[in-house]
């Protein structure tokens, strides 16, 4: 049985990531990219759909963990009655083959370890066919092949490599696991401690252009250095997270593949770079974005492939019996199909904000945006799916309709602000029709509150935005009643729900429940900060830093009762949602940034 999702780090090379446990085992990794099948899938089954296990033969959790500086080196380290041992585990950044290095180490005393590997290809599906040759391990399969080298012997049984050896104080054993297609040669298998010593190397040089001079410096480098692993270095562009169908709500259905790109992250994951000094890495997502929206507009989808991809098939693996029977597994996202108005908003937006804060401009970005406002003065008005991949009934989502407001007021600024040629009159027209129809039929005046879609007596989190993205001002009677509906009605335990799934007689189609959202709990602590609450927006962001894993890592939700991670990890958006609240919080605004979080009146620590 897996780990808690919590009980999991994250190692990576920019091109896919592992997540190891806190007993050493790695089980769940994709090679030789995120979205490739795994080769350790016990994450969602158990030790025989492939994993890793390396630490003390007793096999109990480690003492402590951490990772080394500002790296993505993760040391795991056991104190046993017989000494103290540590593994270093990394995955260097790679050209070429990708290769995942472990180190153990002996500190003090004699300490008996074991190791345990099953490569299972194909997600935990296809036993290779292992050959021992000395110390060296082979494993074939189809288009896959793998080699282990180990400092010690191995044994080879039931299609597991094991070894059972001591390790000193001051002894070093390593492993090394390599992989590449397997029509071509082995690759040339690394020195571990070189290895080691390139991995750090790399993180420290990449950290250092972070420019950032607000609280919670450790926080904020952490969940940046997350963010940096999740990016697939060929293209720039950013994975959700690392995994797929870990659950929404144990045990049940809501189980998603987010290995892939989606473009409502667009504009805030650009925020937290550009606000943050790392402009190569928002030119990058910049280009991606560009080169995923490129098309015909009506084809636009709402989230493509590490490589821009469109195709993104859904199915279901049905040997897997998914995390804690929580079933299907799922890999691919037929949400990729739907129709959510928001997309154009937020691609338009995030274009808005780079040429803002003047990354390099591309000849082509102007063109681009003109053919997807060409598209949306004739869809705008239309029904959609809305930003939360509803699969029910398709509404007139408010979020969707603001954010279709977003485009034509971005598409206005770059006439204005820019000097961009384009129809401005019409764009304003269309700016304020769309504006009004969203005051009239998505504003429920008894209550005080925006709603989730018009006619709905239901809230949803994404309400939280209509401020941020200019649509009111804080101090709007409106705004400041929809922060507080949305608080009371949407709040569980202290951190956010996206909607009641409850609400208009189950809005998204899907039995069930979910946990809280930590994206959306971010919002909130942005919301009260705007609407001049700022201790309550302090005092719920400490409270956020106090749900990460002991690694500084979050998921996609959490359950909050038991206080345990839900959904896929770590997860992309959870991390931006803190670094830009924690830059927010701090007054540590870029001056072109239209999303910026200014108090409405004064604080109440003033009051």
């Amino acid at each position: 049985m897996a780990s808690r999702i919590e009980d999991y780090g994250m190692i990576g090379d920019l091109r896919t990531a592992a997540l190891v446990d806190a007993h050493g085992s790695i089980d769940w990794l994709c090679l030789p990219r995120f979205d490739s099948p795994a080769c350790f899938a016990a994450l969602l089954g158990d030790e025989e759909h492939g994993s890793w296990r390396l630490g003390p033969a007793t096999g109990e959790r480690c003492t402590r963990r951490r990772y080394r500086g500002d790296t993505l080196i993760l040391e795991t380290e056991w104190d046993t009655p017989d000494g103290s041992v540590r593994v270093s585990d990394a995955m260097p950044p790679r050209d070429g083959a990708a290769d995942l290095v472990r180190v153990v180490e002996g500190l003090t005393g004699s300490v008996p370890m074991r190791t345990v590997m099953r490569l299972r290809f194909g997600y935990g599906r296809v036993e290779p066919w292992l050959r021992r040759r000395g110390t060296d391990l082979a494993a074939i399969a189809g288009p896959d092949a793998a080699w282990l080298d180990a400092d010690v012997p191995l044994t080879l049984q039931d299609g597991a490599a094991s070894a059972d050896f001591t390790v000193a104080a001051g002894e070093r054993v390593a492993f090394t696991l390599i992989h590449e297609l397997s029509h071509l040669d082995r690759p040339r298998p690394p020195d571990p401690q070189r290895a080691l010593a390139h991995t750090e190397a790399f993180w420290n040089d990449w950290i250092g252009g972070l420019r950032y001079e607000g609280e919670w410096d450790d926080a904020v480098r952490r969940s940046l250095i997350t963010l940096k692993a999740l990016a697939y270095e060929p293209t720039g562009g950013i994975a959700a997270a690392a995994t797929t169908s870990l659950p929404e709500d144990l045990g049940g259905v809501r189980n998603w593949d987010y290995r892939f790109c989606w473009l409502r992250d667009a504009a805030f994951v650009l925020q937290s770079l550009l606000g943050t000094g790392f402009m190569d890495e928002a030119a990058a997502w910049r280009q991606w974005l560009l080169r995923a929206a490129a098309g015909d507009p009506a084809e636009l989808q709402i989230m493509y492939g590490l490589d821009g991809r469109h195709w993104l098939p859904e199915h279901d693996l049905h040997w897997l019996p998914g995390y804690e029977g929580s079933a299907p597994v799922r890999v691919g996202n037929a949400a990729s199909g739907q129709f959510q108005l928001d997309v154009w908003g937020e691609t338009l937006d995030a274009l808005h904000l780079a040429r803002a804060a003047e990354i390099e401009p591309d000849e082509s970005a102007w063109d681009l945006q003109l053919a997807l406002l060409r598209f949306l003065e004739r869809h705008w008005a239309d029904p959609d799916d809305g930003l939360w991949e509803i699969r029910g009934a398709r509404r007139h989502f408010v979020h969707s309709k603001v954010m279709a407001w977003a485009a034509f007021d971005r598409a206005v600024q770059a006439v204005e602000r820019f000097g961009l040629s384009g129809p401005v009159e019409r764009w304003r027209e269309l700016r304020d029709r769309v504006h009004a129809e969203v005051c009239e039929r998505g504003f429920d005046a008894d209550r005080g509150t925006f709603t989730q879609f018009y006619g709905s007596k239901g809230l949803d989190a994404a309400l939280l935005l209509l401020p941020q993205v200019g649509f009111l001002p804080w101090d709007d009677p409106r705004v400041v009643g929809t922060v507080e509906a949305v608080q009371e009605e949407l709040t569980r335990d202290g951190f956010l729900l996206r909607y009641d799934v409850t609400a208009d007689g189950g809005v998204d189609g899907l039995p069930g429940d979910e946990g809280v959202f930590v994206a959306c709990t971010f919002w909130l602590v942005d919301a009260l900060q705007g609407i001049g609450r700022g201790r309550e927006a302090r005092e719920l962001f400490e409270r956020l830093l106090g749900v990460r894993n002991d690694l500084g890592l979050l998921s996609e939700e959490l359950d909050p009762v038991t206080g345990r991670h839900l959904g896929n990890t770590p997860q992309a958006y959870s991390h931006v949602g803190l670094v830009n609240a924690a830059r927010h919080l701090s007054g540590a605004h870029p001056a072109e940034e239209p999303h910026a979080v200014r108090p409405a009146r004064e604080t109440d620590e003033r009051e």
